[in-house]
């Protein structure tokens, strides 16, 4: 085997057991080695040391340096952050960071690291600099973190536009509604625990729900951190109900039962809960266009729980002081949302949404007087770059001909008002019809760059802002996957 062909096999491993988060011990499993001689006995696997410290640090370099062009490219990027315990107590910090590329939005890490350090407002300012080492610190037009105090400090410390995470906003809002449920839930947190700590109990409810000829369902277990696994530990115990309550009462466990009344109150319970787990999701794909969203999918929120209120869907007290609880958090939470300036001014800039999206007309003609200051600074720019090309359009033969027509060209381009250019440009947008709200946002944008090159402009430094921090959480699943007792060996 040619040592070119041996270094290519070589990477296609390295990049294996980076994908599929195998140790690098893999390549001294006997059962692996046998298998790689069969597929081609002229193969010779590299050592543990020649992948981790030659094969992965090549590939790592590659990689870091072509995403590194793509970030140092773009005109305006969107930082998401978040932090995270490990098992073993140890804490690390992810940044992530969004932009438009060609009309698609790009998603790139741009670094996961050990944080030892007090999570001070200071400390974490300290970390978030490395956007000024990928060469992005002055594109930030927003930064995107969870509700503490301490992110948002050091965000601010900084001075970048701060847009709290939506979704742990609403996990906030729920998960403080719920505890008029509380009495409720414990007990059904005890129940679903007793099931997943006894294997004799998950084995009797599985056989349970087959004789009942029902889906076998395990129940779900409650997470601290997300309000949506209580969503979710409720809607699976009323799908298993019956076989839940026939095998606890065959097993005669200490376990307290639920009342006729309590499982009442979870059933409507997630019929009031069922929308705040859609939006949650909805907002958490970090494939679309989310920020734009926020105004419509929050107030929408609002609607449908006063509607509760109004209807008399809702009959269990407990269940219409859940809906009470969910309706002030969210008056308080999400007043003045209209006017949040980011929010704003990338609902107006979504040819889904526009002005359609608001119901506060101060707060439509504020983001459309920002939205055209900006475009007129973008305007300012390609005046200049217009008159150089005009300078050197000059020099081109045939200039005496041309002269008097390029001297009332200059003129003409120098004499235009760049507000009124700006404004013209924007109310023409806003008078196109809305586009169909399946439609990608980007992809409209794209075909009527050369009808609003100014709002294309500043439509890149809008729309790749997303509403929740999501995508920086997302790697800490990863880094559970990493951090295994096989793998921290290597």
């Amino acid at each position: 085997m040619t040592p070119v062909r041996q270094n290519v096999i070589d990477e296609k491993l390295a990049k294996m057991i980076a994908t599929d988060f195998q140790p690098f011990s893999i390549v001294e499993d006997r059962g692996f080695i046998e298998f790689t001689h069969a597929l081609n006995p002229m193969y010779v696997l590299p050592s543990r040391k020649t992948l981790s410290n030659s094969t992965v640090q090549r590939l790592y370099e590659r990689e870091h340096s072509a995403v590194k062009d793509r970030v140092r490219n773009a005109t305006a990027v969107c930082l998401t952050t978040d932090c995270w315990t490990s098992r073993n107590t140890t804490s690390f910090m992810s940044v992530t960071c969004h932009y438009i590329e060609n009309y698609k939005t790009v998603s790139s890490l741009l670094e996961c690291f050990e944080f030892s350090e007090r999570h001070t407002a200071e400390n974490l300012a300290d970390e978030l600099r490395v956007a000024k080492e990928w060469e992005v610190d002055k594109k930030v037009v927003c930064c995107s973190s969870d509700n503490a105090a301490n992110i948002t400090k050091a965000i601010r410390l900084l001075k970048w536009s701060h847009l709290p995470c939506v979704a742990h906003t609403i996990n906030l809002i729920v998960r403080d509604s719920l505890k008029v449920m509380k009495s409720t839930t414990d007990k059904l947190t005890a129940i679903v625990e007793f099931f997943h700590k006894s294997a004799v109990a998950a084995e009797r409810l599985k056989s349970t729900q087959k004789q009942m000829g029902v889906p076998v369902l395990r129940p779900k277990q409650d997470c601290v951190t997300r309000w949506n696994s209580t969503f979710h530990m409720l809607k699976r115990a009323m799908e298993s109900k019956d076989a839940i309550v026939s095998t606890l009462a065959i097993m005669n466990s200490n376990i307290e039962l639920l009342t006729q009344e309590e499982w009442l109150e979870i059933k409507e319970a997630c019929a009031v809960l069922e929308p705040f787990d859609q939006v949650t999701v909805k907002i958490s794909a970090d494939s679309y266009v989310t920020a734009s969203k926020m105004i419509i999918l929050c107030k929408g929120l609002q609607r449908v729980t006063a509607k509760l209120q109004r209807d008399g869907t809702v009959t269990l007290e407990k269940v219409i002081e859940l809906v009470n609880a969910l309706c002030a958090s969210m008056e308080r939470r999400f007043h003045r949302m209209e006017f949040n300036p980011i929010l704003a001014e990338t609902t107006i800039l979504d040819p889904r949404l526009k002005k359609l999206a608001f119901h506060d007309s101060r707060a439509v003609e504020e983001a459309i007087q920002r939205v055209t200051a900006a475009a007129r600074s973008s305007l300012s720019s390609q005046q200049s770059q217009t008159r150089e090309e005009g300078a050197q359009a000059i020099e081109e033969p045939c200039t005496a001909v041309w002269s008097f027509f390029d001297q009332r060209a200059t003129g003409d381009i120098e004499r235009r008002n760049p507000t009124a250019d700006a404004m013209l440009e924007i109310r023409s947008y806003l008078e196109e019809p809305l586009i169909p709200r399946s439609t990608d946002p980007l992809s409209w944008w794209e075909t009527k760059a050369s009808v609003y090159p100014r709002l294309t402009k500043v439509m890149t430094g809008r729309l790749c802002i997303v509403a929740t921090s999501v995508p920086s959480e997302r790697i800490f699943s990863k880094a559970g996957q990493i951090i295994t007792e096989r793998r921290k060996q290597d």
